[in-house]
């Protein structure tokens, strides 16, 4: 092990035998990467990372810039409203004639989903993520059927998205024609104006904020027009929010939606804490009788077998007996094995740290791990994040093709952030593989979420993040 240099914040560990460890990548601080893909429980949410560049003048010209183009995409999208409106309400109208009723209503519901699910995705490219608030179907529900109807109509978020339309539609317009009309009379007075002139050199009679009188005062315009787009980079973003606070108004979860999302999230989670128990004592009670309970019974049948030759040929008694002492070790290995398979011993003794750099100690690929955790987790936690963490580490092994990997554990302000990566192939997808299913279904029992970065090429960024208290370091 090779300790960090003096003063770095936390441990690091370089794992491996004679490599050199690369250093921990870090995104825009030190635990966050931007999350490709994110996995959360039923009724979760996963925030988008926060821009810590708008603290900078690159920064805040990147979000300036990021919010006209929004604005664009707000006009267009509110031009969707009207149609929308309509069939949702033509839906509603003939809900009551058989067969073409219901399933008018049912297109109409989905598209004004999938407006309002427009409209949070631009909340949460700004930044400012609205939570989607349908409760689920029931299961038994299928599309166009009765009790598929009632769901829809007794889900008052349904009426919440139909009831924003005209009145998001309107203030889309309204706020994105501000920003819009600000940034093209800057672009006139910085672009047309100054090219007209060069051009063409004839006199632009009419300026950015009032008519000119002769070609100098004509240029005044580019001054004005670098005034009018500082003002527009400014004013966006602040526009922005407003907009995104009146759609959050109607399309984000009440009290009472929050409290049935959460309800509905913890059956979720509690159903596969059940599954993921009963999987676990169905794999015990198979490594017992596979392994250590197949090996005492030849244990019993061999030394049966030596009793019997004991008098006649103590030789072969004793090889016999030899061999039974063979096979008991044999039993006894395979118990600690599946007692570790159960909590890891290193887990009770060394706490999450240790168990990780003794974990990854024995990865074929060289893995650094960077901790900073001033407590103990309770027990039931630290064994899930444990074994989350070795399944993530796990796939690295047997699918990235990774030359090099990295852990790091953090804590801060009350969660738990564990981020797994390599330099592999990437490509990773949390739909398709098992492992990442698992590791997301392990942590929804406590809370936690997982986000998956995963471009093709690489690298590959698991991260988890669960709400916890560490104890402290002597208890």
């Amino acid at each position: 092990m090779r300790r960090g240099a003096p003063g770095a914040s936390g441990a690091v560990t370089s794992i491996g035998s004679g490599v050199t460890q690369p250093e921990i990548p870090r995104g825009d601080g030190l635990y966050r990467f931007r999350p490709e893909k994110a996995v959360t429980p039923p009724g979760g949410v996963v925030a988008p990372p926060r821009d810590d560049g708008g603290m900078t003048l690159r920064g805040r010209l990147r979000t300036g810039v990021s919010a006209i183009v929004d604005a664009l995409f707000a006009i267009s999208l509110a031009l969707l409203n009207a149609p929308v409106l309509m069939l949702w309400l033509a839906g509603l109208v003939l809900s009551p004639v058989p067969v073409l009723g219901a399933e008018l209503l049912a297109v109409a519901t989905t598209v004004v989903r999938w407006r309002a699910d427009l409209e949070r995705r631009l909340s949460t490219r700004a930044g400012l993520p609205i939570r989607r608030p349908y409760l689920p179907a029931p299961a038994d529900a299928e599309v166009g059927t009765g009790r598929w109807l009632r769901w829809i109509i007794t889900d008052p978020a349904t009426w919440r998205d139909a009831a924003w339309l005209l009145p998001g539609a309107l203030v889309a317009a309204a706020l994105g024609l501000i920003v819009v009309a600000i940034t093209a009379y800057g672009l006139v007075g910085v672009l047309l104006v100054p090219l007209w002139l060069h051009l063409g050199g004839l006199w632009f009679g009419y300026g950015v904020f009032w008519p000119t009188a002769n070609r100098a005062e004509a240029w005044l315009a580019l001054p004005q027009g670098l005034a009018l787009l500082l003002l527009a980079l400014i004013l966006a973003p602040l526009i922005r929010r407003v907009h995104v606070s009146f759609a959050r108004l109607f399309l984000a979860p009440t009290r009472s939606a929050e409290l049935r999302l959460r309800v509905a999230h913890l059956t979720v989670t509690r159903a596969d804490a059940i599954d993921a128990q009963a999987a676990e004592l169905r794999r015990i009670e198979r490594d017992l009788h596979d392994g250590a309970q197949a090996r005492m019974v030849a244990v019993g049948m061999t030394i049966g077998l030596a009793e019997r030759l004991v008098r006649r040929d103590p030789t072969a008694a004793l090889k016999l007996l030899a061999e039974a002492r063979a096979a008991s070790t044999s039993a006894l290995v395979d118990l600690r094995h599946l007692v570790r398979g159960i909590h890891p011993p290193v887990l009770a003794e060394r706490g999450l740290e240790g168990a990780v750099q003794a974990l990854a100690m024995h990865l074929p690929v060289p893995t650094a791990v960077r901790s900073h955790l001033p407590g103990r987790l309770d027990a039931p936690l630290e064994s899930a994040v444990y074994f989350a963490v070795a399944e993530a580490l796990a796939n690295m092994s047997r699918h990235s093709g990774a030359k090099s990997a990295w852990v790091s554990l953090s804590h801060v302000e009350g969660v738990l952030a564990v981020e797994v990566g390599d330099d592999g192939n990437g490509g990773a997808d949390a739909g398709r593989g098992t492992g990442l299913h698992s590791i997301e279904r392990r942590l929804g029992a406590f809370d936690g979420t997982m986000a998956v970065s995963s471009p093709p090429g690489g690298p590959t960024v698991v991260t988890m993040e669960l709400p916890c208290a560490l104890s402290s370091p002597k208890t």
